[in-house]
Order: structure tokens, then sequence, then C-alpha cells
């Protein structure tokens, strides 16, 4: 059997992306076969979801991009084993090696820093995933002006939307004094980094084999998140119970977990469903952070998420009816 490629940014769901362009796509149904399918990528979505958790968790206990590149190590490591152990092809030319390693530092080491870092100056995770979740629609808009691809009003109006919304939430936490704009800034970052990432492996990553090529992505990474390490911190670190669940728990579920979860994902042909979800991951990361760590949404912060939800939902949405639209003409 062929084995799957990816033929857009899949692997940036592994650790945060947020469109996940399936090689295969498939007709709605509601046969067990595509119950289980949609089953799986809504956990796909939970896991995803949990991994600000955490983070939030972890970053107290560690600087931040020491904590990032303890996570990249051993999730390197692991990943090599199951890309051995399934016998992954890897690639052989130079430069496509080199354009993983360029998109696995933007994808993790730009992205997950600026999380990381943000949370560190005290921006809740329940934001940093509202800010975040709004790639979808950076991504059509950048598409659109540096690729000339076609960006629909029904795309202008959700990024207006998410605009509208993620301002009024951070207006809100600023003025509560939760977080700094500093923090605020380093998740725009992240956003710019994984918005980046998309478009650089969209153009130079389509057919990365998803075990061999995270192995790349997450080996490179970790150097950057490393060298940060060195230059920027003292490599703080203390073994407490937290940090060991919270590392176990971002390799273990996220890193490993979902790479598996996503590649089953990609064999069904259910990889899209991911995609059609994450409008979710912010409202879900809110609930799990409320119980664990007291983040609240105020009255007027929890219209602003609703409304940034609505948007990237418009975009989200509107490529799943596309495939669904595309295969019709297909068949």
């Amino acid at each position: 059997m062929r084995e799957p490629r990816l033929s857009a940014p899949a692997a940036a769901a592994i650790s945060g992306g947020m469109t996940v362009d399936a090689p295969i796509a498939k007709p709605a149904g509601s046969t067990p076969h595509d119950l289980q399918g949609l089953g799986a990528a809504a956990l796909f979505v939970l896991l995803w979801s949990t991994g600000f958790i955490g983070a939030k968790l972890g970053v107290p206990h560690a600087d931040p991009l020491t904590f990032l590149a303890l996570r990249f190590l051993f999730a390197t490591g692991l990943l090599f084993c199951l890309a051995l152990a399934m016998r992954a092809p890897w690639p052989r030319d130079p430069w496509q090696i080199l354009h993983l390693c360029v998109a696995g530092v933007l994808l993790h080491s730009i992205y997950l820093g600026g999380v990381y870092v943000a949370m560190s100056l005290g921006v809740e995770a329940g934001l940093s995933a509202l800010i975040v979740s709004t790639q979808p629609l950076l991504v059509a808009a950048m598409a659109g002006l540096l690729l000339g691809e076609r960006v629909t009003a029904r795309q202008w109006l959700g990024l207006a939307l998410a605009v509208v919304g993620v301002t009024l939430v951070v207006w809100r936490k600023l003025e509560a004094g939760i977080g700094t704009p500093e923090g605020v800034a380093l998740c725009l970052l992240a956003l710019c980094g994984i918005s980046a990432a998309t478009l650089y492996q969209k153009r130079f990553c389509g057919s990365m084999d998803l075990r061999s090529g995270s192995v790349i992505q997450y080996a490179a990474a970790g150097t950057a998140a490393g060298l940060g390490s060195l230059i920027f911190e003292q490599q703080r670190v203390d073994w407490t119970g937290e940090l060991v669940f919270a590392l176990a728990w971002l390799v273990l579920l996220l890193s490993l977990g979902a790479v598996s979860l996503l590649y089953w994902l990609i064999r069904r042909g259910e990889a899209s469903r991911v995609s059609s979800l994450f409008f979710l991951v912010p409202p879900v990361t809110a609930l799990v952070a409320w119980p664990v760590f007291g983040e609240t949404f105020g009255p007027l912060a929890l219209a602003g998420m609703v409304v940034t939800v609505v948007g990237v939902a418009l975009v989200n949405l509107e490529k799943r009816g596309g495939e669904a639209e595309r295969l019709k003409t297909r068949s």
C-alpha cells in the first residue's frame, strides 16, 4: 500500500497547526465508519486543546524555552523510534531536508516558543489559544496578498470578526491586569510563525511523510529552542511533580499520540475533519483552564470569544463545504 503523504501542513496539527488538508477526502455520511472518523478527529482536537493546559502547567517550574527544548528532545527520540518501527521513508534530497528544518523552526520554535514565553509573562491559556486559533484567517489573507489566491467575502468577514473578537478579549484581560502587552505581542508572533509555516510547508514540503518529517522538524525546532535557551535564559528546571506530569503529557499524548492519531486519520482519508472542528479549540481550552487554573471570561470577554470562534468557523466550515462540492463534481 502506498503511504499517505501530506498535501499541506498536516504536520502543523501535531503541535498547533489550525488547518489540516487531507490528501484523500470522502463524501459526508452517517455510517459507523464516518462516525468513527468524526470521533477520532474530535479526540485529536481535544488533545490539541490540552496542549495549552500542559504548557501553562509546566512553565512556572522551568524557563519556557528550556521547557520547550526538553519537550522536543524527548519527542524527537520517541518519534524517531516510531518512524523506524513503521519503516517510514526518509527524505534524501538535502534541499528537502532543509525545507523541513525551516518549516519546523517556524512551526514549532517560533509558534510554540512564542506561546510558552507569553504564558511565562502571565498570558492565560485560554487567551493564547484564542489568538493563535485565528491562524486559518491570517493564512487566507496572506495567501491572497502573497500568492494571489482568491480570498472570498466570507473569509474577509471571518477575519474581521476575529479581529474584533480578539481585540475585545485582549482589552478586557489587560484592563483586569491579566497578562502583559509583551505577552500578547509574543502570542501574535506565535500566530505569525504558524501562519508562515503553513504557507512555507504547503509550498515546499507537500510530499512530507508525517513520521520521518516530524522527526526532522522536531530536531530542528529543538536545536533552535536550545540555542534560545542558552542565549536568553538560565536553563532553570525545577523537577516538580507538575513539571514531570506536564512534560509527559505533552510528549506522550500530544507529540506521540497526536502523530499516531493523525497518521491513522490520513490513512482513512479523514484528516480533513480535523480542520472543520478546530474552531472548537479556544472554548475547549477555556473550559479546561477554568477548573485547572481558575481562568474565567467576563461577559464582554466571553462575547469576544464567541465572535472570534464564529469568524474562524466561517472559514473552516467553508473549506469543508468546498471539499464536499469538489467531490461531487469529480464523481
